[in-house]
């Protein structure tokens, strides 16, 4: 499918690094980029985001290149889609749906797919009017009273009632997860989830430690669905590590929401060992991101220690850091090397012992 592009640089620093992601986004989504238009802006237009005069350049690429869809980096209102669609006489793809197109084509499992699901009838129901402009239209007039609003309820109700069935099957899922891990809990296994920044190497970290063979690429939300495996580390003895979703710059508030279930394996971690991408120039910014949506799951108090991943694309050698504290803090590692692990399971070990201490003081009290 060929594509042209449109990048807004709205004049934060980051903006070619969100021009790259958004370049990575849509070649995972499969599609041929023809071209791309930059429009800068200090702030977006409120009916074309990007101003008449710099539609009118696009619309001249668009015709010149053959390009069948409009990506836009940036979220859409729905009227700015409306408009931006009648301009260029074509389909107009935003950041979030981008998103959403990829996570429905890269989930596996049944619980994914309807996480994937919900997530786009929610964003689906806010274009509504969008999709049946060409009923409301045809409003008012003998014999043509109302279809579009009609129309409009009608695809309200059937949306509305097919999120809540979803919700109901989520709820379900969500409960046997909970039971699963009230059973490991009792066991007395040491939980521990990876997180971090999509493309950071958390599946092939998470392959390095488990000997399994999740799978694992060098692309944007390679795997979407939480994996989890026990494995034996002497000295801390089994281990339940699981590998979920990465996370991503202005991650879409409904993805968030319905990934929620998933994402609650992070939440009742003892440990989470959050994998950074120790070659990315933007680790800084992609580990702040990371952060805010452990804030947002109310992950954020269980215990982390930062795992610098591609260490041998960055130039480091394998360490274990620690901070003013004597605790564990960083650890460098290659998982793709294989280097830097033996560190990374002590590290493992230290916190579960600590983790195992502060359950029994619990206890005592």
């Amino acid at each position: 499918m060929k594509v042209l592009i449109i990048n807004v640089d709205l004049g934060k620093p980051d903006y070619q690094a969100h021009a790259d992601e958004f370049l990575m986004l849509a070649k995972g989504a499969g599609a041929e980029v023809v071209a791309s238009v930059l429009a800068r802006r200090s702030r977006p237009d409120a009916a074309l985001f990007i101003g008449t005069g710099k539609l009118e350049e696009a619309i001249l690429i668009a015709d010149e290149t053959g390009a069948e869809i409009i990506l836009f980096d940036q979220p859409l209102s729905p009227g700015q889609q409306r408009n931006l669609e009648n301009g260029f006489k074509r389909r107009v793809v935003d950041r979030v749906a981008l998103i959403l197109d990829i996570f429905a084509l890269r989930a596996k499992s049944h619980e994914g797919k309807l996480q994937v699901e919900l997530a786009q009838l929610q964003h689906l129901s806010t274009r509504l009017t969008r999709m049946w402009s060409h009923l409301e239209r045809q409003r008012g007039g003998i014999g043509m009273r109302g279809p579009g609003e009609a129309q409009l309820e009608m695809d309200r109700r059937i949306i509305g009632d097919k999120v809540r069935l979803l919700k109901e099957r989520l709820a379900k899922l969500q409960r046997q997860r909970a039971t699963q891990r009230r059973s490991r809990s009792r066991s007395g296994i040491l939980s521990v989830s990876l997180v971090g920044y999509t493309n950071a190497g958390k599946s092939t970290l998470f392959n390095a430690l488990t000997r399994s063979g999740a799978y694992a690429a060098d692309q944007l939300f390679a795997t979407l669905d939480t994996t989890t495996r026990r494995v034996w580390i002497e000295g801390a003895g089994q281990v339940v590590i699981s590998d979920t979703v990465g996370f991503i710059r202005d991650l879409p508030p409904t993805l968030v929401a319905a990934f929620r279930a998933t994402l609650e394996e992070t939440v009742q971690a003892d440990l989470l060992l959050h994998v950074v991408d120790a070659s990315s120039p933007q680790r800084v910014e992609q580990m702040a991101e990371v952060d805010k949506v452990l804030v947002d799951i109310e992950a954020d108090e269980v215990p982390r220690i930062l795992v610098y991943n591609k260490i041998d694309e960055a130039g480091y050698e394998p360490r274990v850091e620690r901070d003013e504290h004597g605790t564990i803090a960083r650890v460098f590692v290659s998982a793709l090397k294989r280097a830097g692990l033996d560190g990374l399971r002590g590290a493992i070990i230290e916190s579960g012992q600590t983790a195992g201490n502060n359950a029994s003081n619990i206890e005592n009290i």
